[in-house]
């Protein structure tokens, strides 16, 4: 099916930026039902949200983008997530747009990560569309957050439509918005090809397919392209639209967005960022890409079943290629047997990947706690970053250890001031500002190691606010720390699995909690397992698993006490001779218990 390409001064493309649970996806599908994409009856909640897990969890993690029409315009809309972990989807998002809408919450005001999408928006110099969202609520106060918005951001409080994503109330005006204020996109179809991809992902019975704004000249079904960092040429074999309903087109025009299907096998071609042009005579220079992501936190990633290891392989080549922001390398591990090391923008994005791997590639995994990047110094000057602590070099060879620090901003109710201070100092952070935004508002700004915002800091932020305070964090440098790595022995050998980077003064407390962990976990053997924490040679804390007990008197009825101990004797000498020879079997389901996050 062929549809004309609309003019270039009627397309507008847009994203919708909020904190999380502000509104974007039920704002996406109002406005799918009130521009006639979707029928009403085949609506239904979050109906750009096709991943399982997305409307599990009722959270947005990857992009999507849908055309729609209305008053004689066309739109490109971009819906993103809001969680801080899913920021670097945002920025992909806006590299291929001219403007946003940006939610807020009538009852709730600006969030740490409303300030930290509307700077990045403003960073790509985008026009700004605010409205305040889920004026239905009893608790709404949109004249006062209004002027919230107008104090901290700038926008005139006039300008900052009002409206009910679920209702449908005022969205309307809102497309009426979009239309006037945000600009058409620049472009000449005279102008050599060039197009920018901003997400791909992978489909096994067509290859990659890939989501594309055209920048300029006329992408064109059938024509040889060239895809410029990759240096690879293919032919696309289909372009289209998405409506939601992906619909084919023969060309797309500067300004349009739409999916390439170019029959790409290797997901390394088709990378987010990459600029196409045709192949012949196409563009010299490629489009600016965005920054790579820098992982935060790093954690192994081992199947079960030793066999899947390619499996895994496989997978993770193609989750790459529709989330770059992941990274692995192979590692081995004593414990575990081979698997991959694998960099992740935070906690959640760790937990949706390994999700992700075992539910769309079939996969069964253990993760190992999760551990950040340090620069170690050795007594020979020579600096080294590990990111693995069984990676440490012996302590006697280290002259420093620095760790990475986080800058973290938390915008909170006053009333819980005091509880999420004393959060920030248990965990090693200085106070660097303190504002108030209103009287009942102040936002916090404290640095703190990464290591200790890595584990369940949000979840206990969120408990001690009652879910009022919001947290955005960015990197903020290495600082000289003085950790160490404590080591987990069963039995006498180490457990490389369990291993950790530690502050030395938690180290103790770390080692005990450790071990009592472990001894539960444990099954009991046939003989004595002690397990041990250690810093180096000298252990730190211990516990054993009692051996099993097999009563060898039960056949003496009566008869000498020699005879008793004989036995007993005879049962002592082939536990020691067992414990000297035999190993401890650690179930799987061990490790993935004892590396929970929960505690």
């Amino acid at each position: 099916m062929d549809l004309p390409p609309p003019g270039i001064s009627r397309i507008r493309n847009f994203s919708i930026i909020a904190h999380i649970d502000h509104g974007k996806s039920t704002l996406s599908d109002r406005i799918l039902e009130v521009t006639g994409a979707v029928q009403s009856r085949d609506m239904r909640a979050q109906y750009l949200d096709s991943m399982d897990l997305e409307r599990e969890r009722g959270i947005t993690i990857k992009a999507q983008n849908v055309r729609v029409e209305w008053k004689g315009h066309v739109f490109h809309l971009i819906d993103t997530p809001g969680h801080v972990d899913f920021g670097y989807e945002v920025s992909r998002s806006l590299a291929a747009c001219e403007g946003v809408v940006l939610v807020v919450d009538a009852a709730q005001g600006i969030e740490a990560q409303t300030l930290a999408n509307c700077y990045l928006a403003l960073e790509n110099d985008l026009e700004i569309v605010a409205c305040l969202n889920k004026i239905d609520l009893p608790a709404a106060d949109p004249d006062r957050y209004a002027m919230e918005i107008e104090t901290i951001l700038g926008i005139p409080a006039e300008d900052i439509l009002r409206i009910s994503a679920k209702t449908g109330e005022g969205v309307p005006e809102l497309l009426d918005a979009i239309a006037e204020r945000i600009p058409a996109p620049v472009g000449s179809a005279d102008d050599p090809l060039r197009a920018l991809i901003f997400d791909s992902q992978f489909d096994q019975y067509r290859g990659v397919v890939s989501s594309i704004r055209v920048v300029d000249g006329t992408l064109e079904a059938g024509s040889r392209l060239q895809f410029m960092q990759a240096q690879a040429t293919h032919e696309a074999i289909e372009i289209g639209i998405r409506r939601p309903a992906a619909t084919p087109v023969d060309r797309l025009g500067p300004g349009e967005v739409g999916y390439l299907i170019a029959g790409i096998k290797d997901v390394g071609d088709a990378r987010s960022g990459e600029t196409v042009t045709t192949a012949p005579r196409g563009a010299t220079s490629p489009l600016e890409g965005y920054r790579d992501p820098k992982p935060m936190v790093f954690s192994g990633l081992f199947p079960i079943d030793g066999d899947d290891f390619e499996d895994l392989r496989d997978s993770l080549a193609k989750l790459k290629l529709n989330d770059a922001s992941v990274t692995y390398t192979p590692e081995s591990s004593g414990a575990l047997g081979f698997g991959f090391r694998c960099g992740f923008l935070g906690l959640l994005h760790m937990e949706i990947v390994k999700e992700r791997l075992e539910r769309e590639f079939g996969l069964a995994l253990i993760a190992t706690a999760p551990s950040v990047e340090y620069r170690v110094t050795r007594t020979d000057g020579h600096v080294e970053v590990i990111d693995n602590p069984s990676d440490l070099p012996p302590a006697q060879q280290v002259d420093g250890i620095e760790e990475p620090v986080f800058k973290v901003s938390i915008i909170t109710p006053t009333a819980y001031t005091g509880a999420l201070m004393e959060l920030c100092q248990s965990r090693r952070g200085e106070m660097k500002r303190m504002e108030y935004l209103s009287p009942e508002r102040v936002e916090l700004n404290y640095e703190i190691p990464l290591a200790e915002v890595v584990v369940d800091f949000f979840d206990q932020l969120k408990s001690r606010s009652q879910g009022y305070a919001s947290l955005d964090y960015e990197l903020a440098g290495y600082q000289l720390s003085n950790l160490v790595r404590v080591d987990l022995l069963l039995n006498g050998q180490p457990a490389d699995a369990f291993s950790t980077i530690v502050h030395r003064d938690n180290a103790e407390s770390y080692g005990r909690r450790m071990c009592e962990k472990l001894r539960e976990l444990i099954p009991r053997q046939m003989f004595d397992v002690p397990i041990q924490a250690a810093i180096g040679g000298k252990v730190i804390a211990r516990e054993t698993v009692k051996a099993k007990r097999k009563d060898v008197l039960a056949k003496c009825y009566g008869g000498d006490i020699t005879r008793k101990r004989k036995l007993l004797e005879k049962q002592k000498e082939g536990k020691k001779k067992m414990k000297a020879i035999g190993r401890v079997e650690v179930p799987g389901d061990v490790f993935i218990s004892a590396l929970k996050l929960d505690d």
